[in-house]
């Protein structure tokens, strides 16, 4: 078998349509009207952005050409001015929605902030104002590590309004992955906060930003600005240190927003590289601002009256295009929660969704999985009847916990949007529009007007339906990211040379593998690096992984590749059990005969490992190189900066 394609083994046959009260108030309210849609971008891209520019955002100087595109680096709007803090707050205080509730903030202690649109720009005016003061200029960066309270979107939108570009670094990491990214991005100053409360934990930030600054670790970071928020003592350097609260109090609320370029770095976001120095991602301000923009309001179909809550940290993608940028930006309500479902309040998130009558709740699969676990008297306990669109980010969702989310928390009347995209892409790629595309347990559905997607083999040649092959994009788009910050040579070789250019199409690629159906529905199979070769057959992890999922005594489960002398490679899975089993040989062999009888004798696994836990990144993606090393029995390797909890690694290392 040819080495360009993946084979594909998952079969989902079930489809569920919006209801018909649901599609006639949507925004795309038909599959007919999704085509025309697609086809009109399809045939005329540049003119379907350039009408959407004009509609949806407010510019302060037109733009003189949509799109310059010189393989692989694109611009969009060219010559085009605007602001996108201005786009998120000034032009709604001309509205009624001066007085919406713009951010809902709900801590773990239980202590609370609403703000709305008018007293929002107030406290975004009084930050950027604070920058000012502390020498920030225009083109400066901003690093931000905070936890999740309304003062990082705070301070996102004041560095946006400034025309400084920030890099927020999320709140968990160490003080040498602080370093490394301040290093990078020579960020000029850091806002950060004595701490922050998770899991019934305080975390403590500023000593790691003590910690990563200590002996000129980080040479070009002048000052420190400081959130309040556990009040422990820390450390002050005079003369380095500033307090928020106090510098707030001696500034105007009057800031008036800076004329950027369309093509003006708005941020850098790195994400972990398996080896050597994280990626610095850069996205641009007007393409990012339209794109976030717009698959937001179709995607979620947002209306006014909506409650918005993604679970996400305002540290990954998902926090700045899906809490901050997004929502604002179409002057919708989102939520913000600081903490985390713990022992102590497995409930927490049903008790905010019922406290605000949340109607669009958007989280991880693995979260999902999580939940399950927990148990289902949790939500059912809570009223839900708020909710009217439930969606999944991260990774692909099994069907099994699609069918849990479905079934419990949609109470089956909920469209799932279950969104496809990366850091690298901005926003939403491939997705259902809820009022027009039926959806099936386990897709991502069909692109997104505008994105030009296809499964092809490493010749660039689409794959038959149902073949497996490597998820391209064929045309930009505005909210993709420009280049990898002062890497332009990483920025090709990375994305768009592993499927080399054919016929002057070029390919971007970023690492998934996927398949579509007969329909034309997407199926992402997970990580092409995660492809395991069992016999010259080249599997998705992903889809023996829902086969797992899909028995009763299962949680979750992650599968990697093992070396085999006979095979090539013969799959190892690790499995967390219900709260009900146990781990057993007999077990063990039952699970083995199930991934057979669901997929085949070729995906048997030949090993199973039970852990109380998998190793996770702090925004729930499961850390399956770090098991690769483990089944192998090597010394785990590369960044493991990202790790949620060190010691399930410790654990898993005892076997």
């Amino acid at each position: 078998m040819a080495e360009s394609t993946i084979e594909s083994i998952l079969e989902e046959k079930r489809l569920f349509n919006p209801s018909q009260e649901f599609a006639q108030q949507a925004h795309i309210k038909s599959k007919q009207e999704y085509q025309q849609l697609y086809e009109q971008a399809k045939t005329n891209p540049e003119q379907f952005w350039a009408d959407l520019a004009e509609k949806e955002l407010d510019w302060f100087q037109k733009w003189d050409q949509t799109l310059d595109w010189q393989p692989p680096f694109a611009k969009w709007f060219v010559g085009g001015k605007l602001n996108i803090s201005y786009n998120c707050l000034d032009r709604h205080l001309q509205t009624w929605r001066k007085n919406k509730a713009a951010l809902i903030w709900e801590g773990e202690p239980g202590d609370t902030r609403t703000y709305t649109y008018a007293q929002l720009h107030r406290e975004v005016c009084l930050m950027a104002n604070v920058l000012k003061q502390l020498g920030v200029q225009k083109g400066d960066r901003v690093a931000i590590y905070l936890p999740m309270i309304p003062e990082a979107a705070i301070a996102m939108l004041a560095c946006a309004r400034i025309g400084a570009p920030h890099s927020v670094v999320f709140g968990g990491f160490s003080a040498e992955a602080l370093k490394t990214r301040l290093v990078d991005a020579e960020a000029k100053l850091v806002i950060t906060a004595d701490g922050g409360f998770r899991k019934d934990k305080v975390v403590s930030l500023k000593p790691e930003v003590d910690k990563a600054l200590a002996n000129n670790g980080a040479p070009s970071v002048e000052n420190v600005l400081v959130v309040q928020r556990t009040e422990e003592k820390v450390q002050m350097e005079p003369g380095r240190d500033h307090w928020w609260h106090d510098l707030k109090a001696g500034v105007s609320a009057h800031c008036p927003p800076e004329s950027m370029d369309s093509e003006d770095l708005l941020f850098i976001l790195y994400t972990s590289g398996t080896t050597g120095k994280p990626k610095g991602v850069v996205h641009t301000t007007g393409g990012y601002n339209l794109y976030t923009h717009t698959t937001l309001k179709w995607a979620f179909d947002l209306k006014e009256t909506d409650v918005y809550w993604c679970t996400a940290d305002v540290g990954w993608i998902t926090g700045h295009s899906y809490i901050v940028y997004g929502p604002l930006s179409n002057g919708a309500t989102t939520v913000m929660y600081e903490g985390a479902p713990r022992p102590s309040n497995p409930g927490c998130l049903w008790d905010i969704v019922e406290k605000y009558g949340v109607t669009i709740f958007y989280t991880a699969p693995t979260a999902i999985r999580a939940l399950i676990k927990m148990g289902e008297h949790h939500p059912n306990a809570r009223d839900l009847s708020s909710l009217r669109i439930l969606g999944t980010v991260g990774e692909p969702i099994n069907p099994e916990a699609w069918m849990w989310y479905h079934r419990i928390i949609g109470q089956e009347k909920c469209p799932i949007v279950d969104t496809w995209w990366q850091t690298e892409t901005g926003g939403f790629m491939i997705t259902p529009l809820p009022g027009a595309i039926p959806t099936k347990p386990g897709s991502a559905a069909l692109p997104f007007p505008g994105i030009l997607a296809d499964v092809v083999d490493l010749d660039g040649n689409p794959v038959k339906p149902n073949e497996g092959g490597y998820l391209v994009v064929k045309y930009p788009w505005p909210g993709m990211m420009r280049t990898v910050y002062g890497d332009p040579d990483r920025f090709r070789r990375t994305y768009w040379e592993h499927i080399a250019p054919k016929d002057g199409q070029y390919f971007y690629f970023a690492g998934d593998g996927a398949r579509k159906d007969d329909d034309g529905y997407f199926w992402i199979m997970g990580r092409v690096d995660d492809v395991i070769n069992v016999s010259g057959h080249r599997l998705g992890t992903m889809e023996v992984e829902s086969a797992l999922v899909s028995h009763p005594a299962v949680a979750e489960a992650a599968v990697v590749g093992r070396k085999d002398e006979m095979k090539g490679e013969e799959v190892f899975a690790f499995v967390t059990l219900e709260g009900d089993y146990q781990g057993s040989d007999d077990l063990k062999q039952e699970l083995k005969q199930h991934v057979a009888n669901e997929i085949g004798a070729i995906a048997r696994p030949g090993d199973i490992r039970f852990t109380d836990a998998l190793p996770k990144t702090r925004s729930g993606k499961i850390m399956r190189r770090l098991l690769r090393n483990l089944a192998s029995g090597e010394e785990v390797a590369g960044d493991t900066s990202t790790l949620e909890d060190r010691s399930v690694l410790d654990k898993l290392r005892g076997g």
